[in-house]
């Protein structure tokens, strides 16, 4: 059994996708559409899709069964509407959507036609995430209390190459984009492992001082001149964790960008750029080599020359020994994977899920828990760290 799937928008990220979708024994034909034509038929041309779409709304009239959305962040909730509106599954970049409502209208629109919605959070197979999440079911860790997920991802290392590319002259305006409404990588790390969510949060933000026209309120389409922020939340069921989201950080975001720490009454695991570690009461155990991926293309092969050198790093790692692959495809174990090994498990989960009719690993519900934190913890900072509660859509329903 196999669908047809839409690749919206054909930027630096979603070729990548679109080499694993069309690999998929589960998916068969595979088109693609972007506001500027020649990229889209530049990428069908590259990749040899079965071809273009004018426009979204054109890829949303014909017969495609999915689309996959790899847009500008903050465009995600209203094309993900569309699409389940106009009978399509779903398969979204992060985060989820940018408000509240946004969310809640995905949840409901989900809920109403039956149809498959995923997004596509990398940290849900962050090697960190993956064994911490296997040591909890395990009850390795006693009670879990305390959790930690950074986001450093200093704008210098690429970030900078790649909002120009996407927005053209007016770029600025949207590299100022805050960092609290990106919170996924950070939330779906420690969510991913641990199975509860997020009730309040309380969050700082620091005002940007580079003066070069990003993070300028007046220049920002957002009214935002945050670009470092960290959010302390309170869970269900009792504890806390930490987030931060660093756009001005003196740190090799291009070994490590996201990372990880638990803490539980029998044992705690701590993650660095290049060092993880398990640790007892007994003493402390190097599991570096277990997270540690191991690249499957070099970062100068031809395909990634149109991406910033710092950021190809998340394009070519491979799989790590923590991740179990004997569910993937064959087709995918000489194809090219990305952000810690995540890209095949979360193509495969898709296609899987809409094939097979099942909930995804990140299915709207769960989206919901790792994006809605971090647009109330932008709203504290915004208020000055004031506590604020955390709305929830609950549990997905049983299928």
């Amino acid at each position: 059994m196999t669908f047809s799937l839409g690749i919206v928008g054909a930027g630096q990220f979603s070729g990548q996708f679109a080499t694993l979708f069309q690999a998929h024994p589960g998916v068969g034909d595979v088109y693609v559409t972007d506001l500027l034509p020649e990229r889209a038929e530049k990428l069908a041309a590259a990749q040899g899709l079965a071809g273009t779409f004018p426009s979204y709304e054109a890829m949303l009239e014909s017969d495609v069964d999915a689309v996959a959305i790899f847009t500008q962040r903050w465009t995600h909730g209203p094309l993900v509407l569309a699409g389940l509106n106009a009978g399509k599954h779903v398969y979204s970049a992060v985060p989820m959507a940018i408000t509240t409502e946004e969310i809640a209208a995905i949840i409901d629109t989900v809920k109403a036609t039956g149809l498959t919605y995923m997004m596509g959070e990398t940290s849900q197979y962050n090697p960190a995430t993956v064994h911490a999440r296997n040591q909890i079911a395990e009850g390795a860790f006693g009670r879990l209390f305390y959790a930690e997920g950074d986001y450093v991802h200093d704008m210098d290392l690429g970030f900078y190459d790649a909002y120009r590319y996407s927005g053209g002259e007016n770029w600025k305006a949207t590299a100022s984009y805050p960092p609290l409404l990106y919170p996924t990588h950070a939330v779906g790390g420690v969510l991913g492992a641990w199975q509860t969510h997020a009730v309040s949060v309380s969050a700082i933000g620091v005002t940007d001082d580079r003066g070069d026209g990003v993070f300028d309120k007046e220049v920002s389409q957002f009214g935002n001149d945050v670009s470092n922020a960290t959010a302390l939340f309170e869970v269900a069921g009792g504890g806390s964790f930490r987030t931060n989201e660093f756009r001005r950080v003196g740190y090799p975001s291009h070994i490590r960008e996201s990372r990880f720490r638990f803490f539980g009454t029998e044992a705690s695991m701590e993650q660095l750029a290049t060092v993880a570690l398990w640790q007892d009461k007994k003493g402390v155990h190097d599991i570096s080599e277990l997270l540690e991926p191991k690249p499957t293309m070099s970062p100068d092969d031809p395909s990634l020359q149109h991406i910033a050198p710092e950021l190809r790093a998340a394009f070519t790692s491979g799989s790590a020994p923590v991740h179990d692959r004997a569910r993937l495809p064959r087709e995918f174990d000489t194809l090219h994977n990305g952000h810690e090994g995540s890209h095949h498990f979360l193509v495969d989960d898709f296609v899987t899920a809409v094939n097979t009719r099942s909930l995804p690993s990140v299915n709207a519900w769960v989206a919901a828990r790792y994006t809605l934190p971090g647009i109330i913890a932008h709203e504290s900072a915004r208020q000055g760290g004031a506590r604020l509660e955390i709305p929830d859509f609950g549990d997905a329903p049983e299928s």
